[in-house]
């Protein structure tokens, strides 16, 4: 059967400011169901799922942390586990190391090398090597009795049974799978394709349909959408400041006596709270913030350009620090991303305010809604970021460190060029040849904007590129120069990535903003701090490290 495929969405079980734990719906046999006119019984086979949770009160120590070691542990300690010839009834699933050194080794239980449904273990390595814990939970009737793993079922054909017995729509979101597995129900353990079949449409499912390999029958399904009181995130669309197209991840919602809507709510990503986008409503408060609603899955009114934009770049941004860096959201905990746009009236700027960003809509003469820049929301977002990791004090050279970071990531997740704001300026800014806010690459080509500020310059009240040009100010004027010396730090960052490149810049300056600077940081901490994450990442002696020292030297930060 040919199908139509669209792009996936996952769904999650809050509608809520805030990070909120989504529980898992899956098959439980709590209350009867009927599969292919066969009630299922409440009782389960008690041995088909037996937890287990060793905790070793005495570490196991080992030469690495690898699962040949794992699996040694397991062999040795049968009496604990209960789980018999791990060897040859357990096969690697993934093995993975976190931020504190430790290594966790998961398995699949097998019968014949085909993984038994729901039976995992997972061993628990610390830093040193040494096995501190198992758990999981183990089929313990698989080693009791024999389970003839042949099929004599195509898997395209149960494919077909179960797109039958869900009555999927042409439309999928993706492409089936298929999955043999040793299935334990009703008391018995069966051979089965393990089907799993998304799609949307009025009753959304994310079926997983289990189809016996011999007799070509549904033994069990069940629906794992999470969801929670009727909202869905999905696929939207809408047009942003500039006119460019945007797909969106858009909540629908039931709103009393009105009928279906759809908001700028994202619940699409897995252990992230949300990424929420509130219409500020030109007020110069947040009492009246409302999550922007709309009567369709398009969001293309004049108004909602702003609004689309800052849901669309949250989304970009979001994906980049956990793609490139392993970051889950501005904490790195999953707190909701929340944006909050249409702010005061002709507000000429964007803020984060250690919750969530602010974007004002610009005068129109200088600035255009501050929203339609990439990097302008990468900068906000960074600022989270740091909040939640050196927490850099926001004046003088720590504050100038905390405008610099926000401005190099800002030009990492929009990598198109070097500059900051180029897509904020408004027609009368350009006119007159202000074309950006900042430049990373040419730092000295922009005028600074303030007349107070250029009062304190050295260099003809442009930013300035090296510690000759650094403007001494007071508290009182910029924070002591935050914006203004920033430009200095953003050009020894540039010149690095000339040698390197824009990634492993990318890789130096996150290691050095998580790990090694503080809320007191200086110019000359920094230069440190990239130095030693660049040895870190790369060794002592490589050319990235030499890049970092170069970049350094060359703006007069020795």
């Amino acid at each position: 059967m040919k199908k139509k495929f669209i792009v996936p969405v996952v769904l999650s079980s809050a509608m809520l400011v805030g990070s909120i734990q989504a529980s898992n719906v899956f098959a439980q046999p709590v209350n009867p169901i009927e599969v292919s006119g066969v009630q299922a019984s409440k009782e389960w086979n008690v041995k088909a799922s037996v937890p287990l949770f060793v905790k070793e009160r005495q570490a196991v120590k080992f030469s690495s942390s690898t699962p040949t070691n794992a699996l040694t542990y397991l062999e040795k300690n049968e009496g604990k586990t209960g789980i018999k010839n791990p060897n040859k009834n357990l096969k690697v699933k993934s093995t993975q190391k976190d931020k504190l050194g430790m290594t966790h080794v998961r398995f699949n239980q097998t019968v014949n090398g085909v993984n038994v449904e729901g039976s995992e273990v997972v061993v628990h390595f610390n830093k040193n090597n040494e096995v501190i814990s198992a758990n999981g939970r183990i089929n313990q009737t698989v080693t009791e009795t024999a389970v003839d793993t042949t099929a004599s079922l195509s898997s395209d054909a149960a494919l077909k049974t179960a797109l039958s017995s869900v009555t999927a729509p042409e439309e999928l979101t993706y492409e089936p799978t298929s999955e043999l597995v040793v299935l334990p129900f009703e008391g018995e353990n069966y051979t089965a394709y393990k089907v799993n079949v998304n799609f949307m449409g009025d009753e959304p499912g994310n079926w997983f349909v289990f189809v016996d390999a011999k007799t070509g029958q549904v033994i069990d399904k069940y629906n794992g959408l999470m969801h929670a009181d009727e909202q869905r995130t999905q696929k939207g669309a809408g047009k942003g400041v500039h006119g460019e197209h945007r797909e969106l991840h858009i909540t629908q919602v039931k709103e009393p006596n009105a009928g279906t809507k759809f908001a700028l709510a994202d619940y699409s990503h897995e252990n992230l709270g949300g990424i929420i986008t509130y219409d500020a409503k030109n007020d110069n408060s947040a009492s009246n913030d409302t999550i922007h609603v709309g009567n369709s899955a398009a969001f293309i009114g004049d108004y909602d350009r702003a609004l689309v934009d800052a849901h669309y770049n949250s989304e970009k941004v979001y994906d980049y620090f956990l793609n490139e860096h392993d970051r889950n959201s501005l904490d790195g905990e999953g707190m909701a991303i929340i944006s909050r746009v249409h702010y005061g009236t002709n507000y000429n700027n964007a803020s984060w305010n250690g919750r969530w960003m602010t974007y004002g809509d610009g005068d129109g003469v200088f600035m255009t809604s501050l929203s339609a820049g990439l990097d302008v929301a990468a900068h906000e977002m960074t600022h989270g970021v740091i909040t939640h990791s050196a927490n850099l004090v926001y004046r003088n050279q720590s504050g100038a460190l905390n405008e610099s970071f926000a401005d190099v990531f800002g030009a990492l997740v929009d990598d198109s060029d070097w500059e900051m704001g180029e897509d904020i300026m408004a027609p009368a800014a350009k006119a007159d040849g202000v074309t950006v806010l900042r430049s990373l690459s040419n730092p000295n080509g922009v005028i600074v904007s303030n007349e107070q500020r250029r009062a304190y310059s050295t260099n003809g009240g442009v930013y300035p590129d090296h510690m000759d040009e650094f403007y001494y100010m007071p508290t009182s004027v910029d924070g002591g120069g935050v914006h203004v010396n920033s430009s200095i730090t953003n050009h020894a960052a540039y010149l690095i990535a000339q040698d390197i490149g824009r990634e492993k810049l990318g890789q130096i300056y996150y290691r050095a903003l998580t790990v090694y600077l503080t809320p007191n940081s200086d110019f000359s901490d920094a230069r440190r701090a990239v130095v030693q994450s660049a040895i870190d990442l790369y060794g002592e002696g490589s050319e990235e490290v030499a890049a970092a020292n170069a970049g350094f030297d060359s703006v007069g930060i020795y």
